[in-house]
């Protein structure tokens, strides 16, 4: 059953050492995903499943102790996904437990700074093209197990808020985000759902796989939404928010 959620940005920025002397822009953001984490850890989970966007098609699994790295943005800072302790062998058909996706690397990043030691932790990469009913589907899986679940949920709204974002100005990047903001703060299950996969693939919001993922988690949960941050920094939407 699910009993909390959080959802946080996943940019590699937000790791001080990979923004360098941009860092304190993101301060806000990173409080507020402080607070996020803090929300998880109060309502007592059995289990907390960070789920976030992956390049691969499909779902990856990665295990408590599985690795990751932002080497591929300039630092060599090092995470690992959990409470600490040796890596655990992945799964068969899991994905390496030293390849964590950047999205889940950041996640990694935020509960090591929280010190999270609440419950076990484990990893879901969702491919950015992964249809919303599998989307869905998935997070049906996760709330329907045994236990009290928790979800932190990785992903970005669009990178087309302005002429400098990644992909530009979009008219339709403003609104879009402004209805991600209205439902992930109101825990809109319903909103999360009728997401336009391709509008979101052309506003480059690669948070729509992972926020589709949480409605289907918390269709039955009753949760209620708490927005805690929103924003637009280098013209790519981050929103912070909870469902408790």
């Amino acid at each position: 059953m699910l009993v909390a959620a959080s959802v946080c940005p996943c940019p590699p920025l937000l790791v001080p050492e990979v923004a360098a002397g941009a860092a304190p822009e993101l301060d806000a953001a990173r409080t507020a995903c402080s607070d996020a984490l803090a929300v998880l850890a109060a309502a007592r989970p059995d289990r907390l499943v960070v789920v976030g966007p992956a390049e691969k098609a499909g779902r990856g699994a990665h295990p408590e102790g599985a690795q990751g790295s932002f080497r591929a943005f300039g630092v060599d800072v090092r995470v690992r996904l959990g409470r600490g302790g040796e890596a655990t062998p992945a799964a068969p058909d899991a994905s390496s437990a030293r390849d964590l996706p950047p999205s889940l690397a950041v996640g990694a990043w935020l509960l090591e700074r929280a010190g999270w030691s609440a419950a076990p932790v484990e990893g879901l990469g969702v491919g950015e093209p992964l249809a919303a009913e599998r989307c869905v589907e998935a997070g049906r899986e996760i709330g329907a197990a045994p236990g009290r679940v928790a979800l932190l949920v990785m992903g970005d709204a669009s990178a087309c808020r302005t002429l400098k974002a990644p992909g530009y100005l979009d008219e339709r990047a403003e609104p879009f985000d402004a209805e991600v903001a209205r439902a992930l703060g109101t825990a809109d299950v319903t909103a999360l759902k009728a997401l336009d996969a391709e509008l979101a693939y052309e506003l480059k919001a690669c948070g729509r796989a992972p926020w589709q993922v949480l409605a289907g988690a918390a269709e039955d949960a009753g949760l209620t939404g708490a927005l805690l941050y929103e924003d637009a920094p280098y013209g790519v939407g981050y929103v912070v928010a909870t469902w408790t």
